[in-house]
């Protein structure tokens, strides 16, 4: 049809400018923060335009959603507001002709949610953290200015460098001065690396040193001499570690080795295309406004519709993280009740204006409580035509 056609046009359209204003907002932020990463040395200068490419291609899914859910609740609203559902109701077309229309749209946007959920996104992760890993493992060597002292975050550790290796994995005569609980320990080494364990701790392994614990004028000075020695850098949580590993596994790696967190993934994948097509559907009757009323209000309790969906997905999923629900009995809870209120919001735009409404059944009720005509005028005739005629002949 005509308007199927341009109803596709039209959300087609909001949908770009709409992707692109939320697409450049989160980029923004993604700059600010990655920026501030790389000013505070946590990621390398010359790794940050590759990491927001990464984070972006991360956040595709949820950007998508957004943009087929206001798209079709911005073309609903302004179709109202400029009183052309009028005519489209009084052309006796019901609220439901949007459906298929919306589908045709949602049912490809989300297959793409889908492909980016489960296969891109995955992959950016992967990228994400070998980018991250690499820069971590030369944290404390290549960033390690020759020729300076140079504190360590928690301050507790000062080093000197005299050089680093050609390929930045090693440094060459280092000297390591750490205070802990009152005792100096200082350690002079020809060459160093560092080096991460499966758990994910940094080690600082030195080679071809000594350590010399303690002032040479106490009684408890003491000097050891070693061919290799680490020392601890930093250690890595189990859980965030285990988390941040799950975003990047494949999917079929999620399948096949079922753990918590890794259940929490992958309900969070498969969640977001139904959640997209839902909410693209919940967009139909939340569209409603008064054509004399702002759109302000309409919008603002749609995108908290949107808020406490995702809210509800990451409850979920924690659930499933932490044990108090299996992946199955979280996977439908919510998007049946998102189904339950697509129904109910629906029934409620389809009866607003039918006689069989309970507000237009309650209002002709007292009307035929005040006068018999108004009861008469109101409620129609059950009698059929052909009992009239005979009762008339009969009398």
């Amino acid at each position: 049809m005509i308007f199927e056609r341009a109803l596709r046009r039209e959300i087609l359209s909001a949908a770009g400018a709409v992707f692109t204003v939320l697409f450049t907002i989160t980029v923004t932020f993604m700059l600010i923060r990655i920026l501030g990463e790389a000013a505070g040395g946590k990621v390398g200068s010359r790794d940050v335009l590759v990491l927001i490419g990464f984070t972006s291609l991360d956040y595709f899914p949820i950007l998508l959603i957004l943009t087929g859910f206001i798209s079709v609740l911005l073309v609903i609203t302004r179709a109202y507001q400029e009183s052309e559902m009028v005519v489209w109701f009084a052309s006796g077309l019901s609220l439901t002709r949007w459906i298929k229309p919306v589908l045709s749209i949602a049912i490809p946007l989300m297959m793409l949610v889908g492909a980016l959920s489960m296969v891109v996104s995955p992959w950016a992760n992967e990228q994400k953290l070998e980018v991250r890993n690499r820069y971590e493992k030369r944290e404390d060597i290549s960033k390690v200015s020759p020729g300076k002292f140079q504190e360590s975050r928690g301050g507790g550790r000062v080093s000197f460098v005299e050089e680093v290796a050609g390929d930045l994995s090693k440094v060459q005569n280092i000297f390591t001065s750490t205070e802990k609980d009152g005792r100096t320990s200082v350690i002079v080494a020809r060459e160093g690396k560092i080096e991460i364990d499966d758990h994910g701790d940094r080690f600082l392994v030195m080679s071809q040193g000594r350590r010399y614990d303690g002032l040479p004028t106490e009684g408890d000075f003491q000097m050891m001499q070693f061919e290799k020695y680490a020392v601890l850098v930093s250690t890595q949580n189990k859980l965030d570690s285990d988390n941040r590993s799950a975003k990047a596994l494949p999917l079929m790696s999620l399948i096949e080795n079922p753990t918590p967190l890794r259940d929490g993934e992958l309900l969070w994948r498969v969640s977001l295309p139904f959640m997209g097509l839902l909410l693209m559907l919940l967009a139909i009757p939340l569209g409603y406004v008064n054509p004399r009323v702002g759109r302000s209000a309409n919008l603002i309790a749609a995108l908290l519709f949107v808020s406490i969906n995702i809210t509800m997905l990451n409850m979920l999923q924690l659930s499933v993280v932490n044990g108090r629900l299996s992946f199955w009995k979280a996977t439908w809870p919510m998007h049946v009740l998102v189904g339950c209120l697509i129904m109910i919001f629906f029934l409620w735009r389809l009866k607003l204006n039918s006689r069989l409404h309970p507000s237009g059944l309650w209002s002709r009720f007292k009307a035929c409580f005040r006068s018999e005509r108004a009861c008469d005028a109101t409620i129609p005739d059950v009698v059929p035509k052909s009992a009239h005629t005979e009762a008339g002949d009969a009398s």
